[in-house]
């Protein structure tokens, strides 16, 4: 199908700037409604490129009304504000904030599209976009990966109300750890996607726990 074959030239960001709830929505509009392809600021200039040479269409400019194309970015938890409301873990289109209820959150900077969507919902703003560094674009690997996790999202929803990604002790990296592979749709255990998805979530508790002991003593 057309709407599929524009779908895999997306960023795969599922961050409703181009005025749709996600990537698929948008490559279907383009191809059964004419749609713009030029709506999408993660993509940018080479996406709209793509999408041109695809559809047999103009190059034209990224409309700014939807928003800039940047550099690939991160969302970053100020966990000293963070109280827990678990509004940007349901915020999350691919599963990268983890937490519990009125405990600190904390990204997977691994996980991360830069959407930002996150960013609104939070009461207390202590979310913010942060550059990856060294300063990189948006590449067809990401988008695969990023694919991957919304895909995986999108089957754990299907099976029933949302579970939020919550651990009873948030600083206990292994409970964390446990939750998550019965909870969420995870590669197989003892596949190298499985062990990278531990080593990833292991890590970034381990910061979090960092920063809050480096607080708690000074």
């Amino acid at each position: 199908m057309l709407a599929q074959r524009i779908n895999a030239l997306l960023p795969q960001t599922q961050c409703t700037k181009c005025g749709y709830q996600g990537c698929e929505p948008y490559a279907q509009a383009i191809a059964s409604e004419g749609a713009a392809i030029n709506r999408c600021p993660p993509g940018g200039e080479a996406g709209i490129a793509a999408l041109a040479q695809l559809l047999q269409l103009p190059v034209i400019a990224l409309d700014t009304d939807c928003g800039a194309h940047q550099l690939l970015q991160v969302a970053v938890i100020d966990e000293q504000f963070c109280i827990g409301c678990t509004l940007c873990i349901q915020a999350c289109p691919v599963d990268a904030i983890i937490g519990a209820s009125k405990l600190m959150h904390t990204v997977l900077p691994e996980q991360c599209t830069g959407c930002d969507l996150c960013v609104a919902p939070c009461p207390v703003d202590c979310i913010s976009m942060v550059p990856v560094i060294p300063q990189r674009s948006w590449t067809s690997q990401d988008a695969a990966r990023a694919r991957a996790y919304f895909e995986a999202r999108q089957r754990r929803l299907a099976k029933g109300p949302e579970s939020l990604r919550q651990s009873p002790e948030f600083g206990d990296s292994a409970a964390v750890i446990a939750h998550h592979s019965t909870t969420h749709d995870t590669p197989e255990v003892g596949s190298p996607d499985h062990s990278d998805k531990q080593q990833a979530i292991a890590r970034a508790l381990a910061r979090a726990r960092a920063r809050r002991a480096v607080r708690q003593t000074s």
